[in-house]
């Protein structure tokens, strides 16, 4: 299970430390990196933004990575455009701003 907690990601650790099962728990949350900058990219910069989460899945489904590689190498590439353009334009990448 990955969960997106927004908040510190030990919070739900603690919570699940004694529980059978934990070991299938994955967090992500608030880990203090980044600094004033866009919504979207303060989500990049906590591994919580959407292409994290599909890395996420794919890395801890197993046998899944072996048939989507090719989309798992697309959303890493997609976190370093962003990292690039975010530094150049300061605001986030055009598909992120524009989605609906």
């Amino acid at each position: 299970m990955i969960f997106a907690y927004h908040g510190y990601p030990w919070l739900i650790h603690r919570l699940a430390y004694r529980r059978t099962n934990h070991a299938g728990l994955h967090v992500r949350g608030y880990t203090e990196h980044g600094t004033t900058t866009t919504p979207f990219d303060m989500l990049v910069r906590n591994r919580m933004d959407r292409f994290q989460f599909v890395i996420d899945v794919l890395d801890r489904v197993p046998g899944l990575l072996a048939t989507t590689g090719p989309l798992r190498q697309r959303m890493t590439r997609t976190q370093e455009r962003h990292r690039h353009w975010i530094t150049e334009h300061g605001e986030d990448l055009p598909e992120v701003r524009e989605w609906r």
